[in-house]
């Protein structure tokens, strides 16, 4: 496993997820024993086709809000009758924001929710120099909770200064 990784991510309560040509999107994740878990699905964080996928790219910011690494990651699934979740799950709902209780959480994950299980797979795609030098700013994604704004109301007619 590359240094760079193993150490981003030690650091990282939050990754970025690009799941194949789909914009990446944040969630929040933990990193135990050289891989990275994600809990998603109803009542948790959305992770649009992380279930199905087999390969991401998780990208990881620094102490400074820039990104530091990008890296491929292969996908797995953790089964809530195994050991890797007895193992982890755990620590995964202690580490769950405003989580009602460690026990009911990996309950809840067990009959709802995917627990994803991201290992390294080669080489960072991005690190260091061969970071872009360009934002990634983008204007918001369509929402239908979006609305036009409106020009303010105005009660009585604003004169314009002569010049």
């Amino acid at each position: 496993m590359h240094p760079l990784v193993e150490e981003a991510m030690k650091k990282a309560a939050i990754a970025w997820l690009g799941v194949g040509d789909d914009a990446p999107y944040p969630v929040w994740c933990l990193w135990a024993d050289g891989a990275l878990y994600v809990v998603s699905g109803p009542d948790e964080q959305p992770a649009p086709g992380l279930a199905q996928a087999s390969s991401v790219t998780v990208t990881a910011r620094g102490d400074h809000g820039g990104r530091i690494v990008s890296w491929p990651a292969r996908v797995e699934r953790v089964r809530p009758d195994t050991e890797a979740w007895s193992a982890v799950v755990p620590t995964l709902a202690g580490k769950r924001l405003n989580g009602p209780g460690t026990e009911e959480l990996a309950q809840r994950w067990a009959r709802n929710c995917v627990v994803s299980q991201l290992t390294p797979d080669g080489d960072p795609s991005e690190a260091g120099s061969t970071l872009p030098d360009l934002s990634f700013a983008a204007p918001p994604r369509e929402n239908p909770a979006a609305r036009q704004t409106r020009r303010p109301f105005r009660l009585h007619r604003v004169r314009r200064p002569r010049s």
